[in-house]
């Protein structure tokens, strides 16, 4: 079982900027595929980016060239950066494992960004 904790959420100004971190109980977290989901009010669950084990990443298109993952194996974390914030970005943001062919969630950070 893999427990994922995300933190640095918060309210912010568009264009503003913001650094999520999610960490992971598990050592196996370095075999893992980490992800970051948002789920904005009243819309689906939507991928934003993700990195594995030897970092290679996958952005949305929302994401592209203002969003950044990044992983330290050492701290079993991964992180969202996240610049040039929009209203749009708007929702609780969901750090994903998965690993051996099992999904995990963490219960979601809430980042706000007010126009």
């Amino acid at each position: 079982q893999v427990q994922l904790v995300e933190s640095g959420g918060g309210l912010v100004q568009a264009g503003g900027s913001l650094r999520l971190s999610c960490a992971a109980s598990a050592s196996t977290f370095r075999l893992s595929v980490m992800g970051w989901y948002r789920q904005a009010p009243g819309k689906q669950r939507e991928l934003v980016a993700t990195c594995t084990s030897r970092d290679n990443t996958n952005y949305a298109e929302s994401a592209k060239g203002r969003f950044t993952i990044s992983r330290d194996n050492a701290k079993n974390t991964v992180y969202l950066q996240m610049n040039s914030l929009k209203p749009e970005d708007t929702g609780v943001y969901y750090c994903n494992a998965v690993h051996s062919g099992a999904i995990y969630w963490g219960t979601g950070t809430l980042v706000t960004v007010s126009s």
